[in-house]
């Protein structure tokens, strides 16, 4: 199989969170989550079902096939393991951790992943680490530090 779209990874995502909440997914429910018409939902689920990732019936919903399951879990803990980096980070805004993750976790390798991913344990497992990293000073624009943390 050829390397997914955003779009396609972003479907995936959206569907198991659905199904994996209701048992299934609903073309209007997509819709809503993504952003976008319903008609587009069902011509990219149309898709999806012809490349096996989902099971579509009309008006009886998205059923996600082994493979699409396997596919949207890895893009959700994606998401939740790049929100949650952001979160120890200090990055305390739901908004603007949801806006970056979405424009990053389309773009990052999966090796760039799992060093986040380390970075993140040896934060958690390293309480000193984390609070020294809070405690240090952000940059000013021209680099230089203010001695300030947001």
């Amino acid at each position: 199989m050829k390397v997914p779209s955003i779009s396609v990874e972003d479907y995936l995502e959206k569907i198991y969170e659905l199904e994996s909440a209701y048992g299934l997914a609903r073309i209007q429910e997509i819709a809503e989550l993504l952003g976008v018409t319903a008609s587009s939902v069902t011509k990219m689920v149309q898709r999806l079902d012809r490349d096996g990732l989902v099971r579509y019936e009309r008006y009886r919903g998205v059923h996600m096939t082994e493979r699409g399951r396997q596919l949207g879990r890895a893009y959700e803990e994606r998401h939740q393991q790049l929100a949650a980096f952001l979160r120890l980070l200090g990055v305390d805004d739901e908004q603007v951790i949801y806006g970056d993750v979405e424009g990053i976790e389309h773009h990052v390798s999966p090796q760039t992943m799992r060093a986040i991913a380390r970075l993140a344990a040896f934060l958690q497992a390293s309480p000193h680490c984390l609070q020294a990293l809070r405690a240090f000073p952000y940059p000013k624009q021209d680099g230089l530090s203010t001695g300030q943390t947001p």
